[in-house]
């Protein structure tokens, strides 16, 4: 079953989002040494959640599949980054934990096709 616009649209601004701060959190945390084991999660997820945007705007087959791939990488990169007190880290922590929760009710309704 196709995903249609008006079932995943919300879903779709969250993961763009998530792409966003994660991109914001990696290219802060890079300078520091100590920090590139979050930048280089935040890099990834980010990745993830711009391909997972892209499924949902061609209505992919596929989305279900690759949902359950990201809620598992967003909430890595929410552990990572959730472990900082940087003002950066904690925001894209949050939006991480939003991301999973919206990926997760998206490989839902795919798996019940």
């Amino acid at each position: 079953m196709l995903l249609v616009r008006q079932e995943y649209g919300s879903s779709f601004d969250i993961a763009m989002h998530c792409a966003v701060e994660c991109e914001h959190c990696a290219q802060a945390c890079m300078g520091s040494q100590e920090m590139l084991k979050c930048a280089r999660i935040c890099l990834d997820c980010a990745e993830i959640c711009r391909t997972s945007a892209t499924y949902m705007i061609r209505g992919s087959y596929f989305i279900s599949h690759l949902a359950r791939t990201c809620a598992d990488i967003c909430d890595i990169c929410a552990l990572e980054c959730g472990q900082h007190k940087a003002e950066h880290c904690q925001k894209c922590a949050k939006i991480c934990r939003q991301a999973a929760e919206a990926y997760r009710k998206i490989a839902s309704v795919g798996a019940a096709v």
